[in-house]
């Protein structure tokens, strides 16, 4: 018998969700309507922002095949009122603190479902992904630059998720200053849904 996601150690959840980079899948944009179409119907819109983040954004680059979602709400306890309507429909709550809230769906304890999302709930202006995201939809030798760094990351780090964050760190925080001296506001505020 298999144990609950929440009775594993982060070990054997790195063994079990190893890091995967696949080549990009024009589909994942698909997924990311999909989800905020069911993200609106679950929530107040008018509470929150949508915005697919990460590499799945990014066209033409590898990336885990996961989903990244950005939800700006509009305070904490609108931020704790969402992550309880997401736990209500299936989400499972990853971690939170006063500022920020991660949930995921897709993780089970037989492995990754064939969609895998992960939700990053955030307060207003906390949103340097969107920064990084349009900076490298606009730079495609950037993003190509970023794809070579994941992809020598991969393998040494396949069981380590942290140490994969913290080994893309630097890249991550350079670009995203770089993209906030160059653009006032993220380019695009909305995805649309």
């Amino acid at each position: 018998m298999n144990k609950p996601l929440t009775e594993m150690t982060l070990a054997e959840l790195w063994q079990l969700f190893p890091i995967e980079l696949t080549p990009h899948n024009p589909a994942w944009a698909d997924w990311y309507q999909e989800e905020a179409v069911l993200l609106r119907q679950y929530l107040h819109p008018e509470h929150i922002r949508i915005h697919h983040i990460g590499s799945t954004a990014i066209p033409a680059i590898w990336a885990k095949p996961i989903i990244d979602i950005l939800l700006e709400v509009t305070d904490r306890q609108t931020m704790q009122r969402v992550a309880a309507v997401l736990v209500a429909h299936g989400y499972l709550q990853m971690s939170a603190n006063e500022q920020r809230i991660s949930l995921n769906k897709g993780y089970t304890p037989q492995g990754f479902a064939d969609k895998v999302f992960h939700i990053h709930l955030r307060l207003p202006q906390d949103n340097d992904e969107l920064y990084f995201r349009d900076y490298l939809q606009t730079h495609p030798a950037i993003a190509r630059a970023y794809e070579a760094l994941k992809l020598s990351l991969w393998h040494r780090y396949e069981h380590d998720r942290d140490g994969y964050t913290a080994a893309k760190g630097d890249f991550i925080r350079r670009y995203t200053q770089v993209a906030k001296s160059l653009y006032h506001a993220p380019i695009n505020t909305e995805d649309s849904v």
